[in-house]
């Protein structure tokens, strides 16, 4: 592949496009980003279907994707090999859910269908950013992010994260340069889930991001945008 690889961005659940701002004002002068949008499926299959189809042609893409889009990314990978140049995978984990992961999200889909999904976000909210950026205006964009992606995409979303494949199998024949991204505080997918990914990814590099839990790109934006950087270097 020669050409230049546009960079396809894939949000996590109750995410939008506010989670990669940064990252897209920093190289949208250089290359052609898009961040797909995985409001409107049930199945990762579906998410990463939608998501090539939103980079027009067959041209090479670095895939870069937070929790849910890294599971995304992988199915991305596994269904267009011959178009990801490269991968990013962010606060993200290779594995199923585990039977207690399940119980809890059908618990919060419980809870949304009650009427009460305006009580989702903030049950979440601490497992997904540092304390130190709880009560924040940081924490005030996740909220709106969560609002803007709306219930029934989180019902959608959720379904697809319960059923997604086991992609450890996967990992070893990932051969293009690939970015493990994780930060210090994360809870939901720690770094040690990060390790095991880069551990058995031939091509791939780990860096933590201190200072920051699941949400890097928005508690750490200069930070994400540099290991991007020595990524697309790479």
């Amino acid at each position: 592949m020669t050409a230049t690889p546009t960079l396809l961005f894939l949000p996590g659940l109750l995410c939008d496009a506010r989670l990669w701002r940064d990252q897209v004002a920093a190289f949208s002068g250089d290359i052609a980003c898009r961040v797909a949008d995985l409001a409107h499926d049930d199945s990762v299959g579906a998410m990463a279907a939608r998501a090539l189809a939103s980079v027009p042609g067959d041209g090479p893409i670095a895939v870069c994707g937070l929790s849910m889009g890294g599971y995304v990314a992988f199915e991305v990978w596994r269904h267009a090999p011959q178009r990801v140049a490269r991968l990013a995978l962010f606060d993200t984990s290779a594995r199923p859910d585990t039977p207690e992961q399940t119980r809890r999200r059908r618990a919060l889909l419980a809870l949304s269908e009650s009427g009460m999904f305006r009580g989702v976000t903030p049950r979440l909210l601490p497992q997904l950013l540092h304390p130190d950026h709880l009560g924040t205006p940081l924490a005030a964009d996740v909220m709106a992010m969560a609002e803007r992606v709306g219930r029934p995409a989180f019902h959608r979303q959720q379904r697809a994260i319960m059923h997604r494949p086991d992609s450890r199998p996967d990992l070893p024949r990932i051969a293009v340069p690939t970015l493990v991204g994780v930060g210090e505080g994360d809870i939901l997918t720690p770094p040690h889930l990060a390790e095991e990914m880069a551990a058995a990814i031939p091509a791939a590099q780990l860096v933590r991001f201190a200072h920051a839990a699941h949400l890097p790109s928005m508690e750490q934006p200069e930070a994400v945008t540099a290991a991007l950087r020595d990524w697309l270097a790479r």
